[in-house]
């Protein structure tokens, strides 16, 4: 046993001596876990901007929808002229672009219907379909309030009312019907948005854990084409102990790995209690032992390098792509089927149900069992496909 944590020991300093594959191991993770966070974590509020042609310039109305628009939180409001507004819409600089037509005050104020003319490319995309609906909504609460005011005017025909009192009371009733209106929307939320951490950090972790010691696996085969192991087994290292150096440092270098993204988790997003950090780690570890043996078992069956590499790299994408790593597969589904051929799906699930759900080690006995069972099937798998291939003893 002493001879096997030895070589583990030499392999472990060779990954931590080479910079690339460290940085490889260690910040890649980091900086995928960091843009799949800032793309598509935390609360997102929409925001854009609205370009309006005035050719009603001064006008009362114009100058009040324009106003309207720009205090609302989600717009900010861009003036253009219509050449250039035009030349834009061309290069698609923009894809919309809305004009006031000229007399749009006096219009309103003698009565007269009149209209607002959204130019666009296609349908103006997503972004400018919300933008149009938002200046429709300033827009017809503009003309609902000049409604109310000439049907009050209409009404008073006759009585010694000024009209600018008028004017005045039905501005002020208005306000105070934006502010408190008399059919409120409320929200019932149930539940709570995914956090982003939670929901990605567990296959984060696995994809880049087997990423990296299956990739290793070539190091096995490249030892083998340069004869070292064969040196190696004319001192009294025996294959057995070969084997267990080799499994050992599989498992720390997965296992450093792991310790270091899922810290940098503790200590930046606080997600774990001190409990559920130990439960997590005890499942990357017994992840990290099942990934070594399956790296074992490819760099058993390659011939070559290249080989090595590209089974690696096949495994490790058909393996995150059908555990539905970073999308949930819905439940019954052929999918979900196909899933359980996934050595991901087990240590995802055990890493979901710690970290999101507040479970402990008696909730993934049956995932730690798949998972100790690979383990057992892919260090017997190895052995026999190393002894079998060609060179092997």
């Amino acid at each position: 046993m002493t001879r096997a944590l030895q070589i583990a020991l030499l392999q472990v300093r060779i990954y931590l001596q080479d910079k690339s594959d460290l940085a490889f191991s260690l910040l890649l993770p980091v900086v995928t876990f960091a843009l799949m966070y800032f793309v598509f974590g935390g609360q997102t509020h929409f925001h854009a901007t609205v370009h309006i042609v005035d050719e009603d310039p001064g006008g009362i109305y114009s100058n009040a929808l324009i106003e309207r628009l720009d205090a609302l939180d989600e717009l900010n409001v861009e003036l253009l002229s219509l050449d250039k507004a035009d030349r834009k819409l061309e290069r698609s600089d923009l894809l919309m672009f809305i004009i006031i037509p000229e007399g749009f005050s006096d219009r309103l104020a003698s009565g007269e219907p009149v209209q607002l003319l959204f130019k666009q490319r296609g349908n103006g995309g997503q972004e400018g379909q919300i933008v149009a609906a938002l200046v429709r909504s300033v827009a017809d609460d503009i003309s609902l309030g000049l409604q109310v005011r000439g049907q009050v005017t209409a009404a008073l025909v006759g009585i010694d009312v000024p009209v600018n009192q008028i004017e005045t009371t039905v501005e002020r009733l208005l306000t105070e019907e934006r502010e408190s209106p008399t059919v409120a929307v409320t929200e019932d939320t149930i539940g709570s948005s995914p956090d982003p951490v939670k929901q990605f950090l567990p296959g984060i972790i696995t994809m880049y854990v087997l990423f990296a010691i299956i990739l290793s696996a070539r190091t096995l085969v490249e030892e083998r084409q340069l004869g070292t192991l064969e040196r190696l087994l004319t001192t009294r290292l025996s294959i057995g102990q070969l084997f267990a150096g080799k499994f050992i440092a599989g498992i720390s270098r997965g296992f450093i790995q792991t310790l270091i993204l899922m810290a940098l988790s503790y200590a930046v997003f606080q997600i774990f209690t001190p409990l559920s950090f130990a439960s997590s780690l005890l499942v990357a570890l017994i992840f990290t032992c099942a990934a070594s043996a399956l790296g074992l078992i490819i760099a058993s069956a390659a011939r070559t390098p290249d080989q090595a590499t590209w089974m690696g790299v096949f495994f490790t994408m058909a393996m995150v792509m059908i555990s539905g790593t970073f999308f949930p597969i819905e439940e019954g589904s052929v999918m979900e089927t196909v899933s359980r051929f996934s050595v991901n799906t087990y240590a995802n699930d055990a890493l979901t149900t710690l970290i999101s759900e507040g479970g402990s080690l008696a909730d993934v006995g049956f995932e730690m069992g798949i998972l100790a069972g690979v383990i057992v099937v892919g260090l017997l798998l190895s052995r026999y496909l190393f002894k079998v291939m060609p060179g092997g003893r």
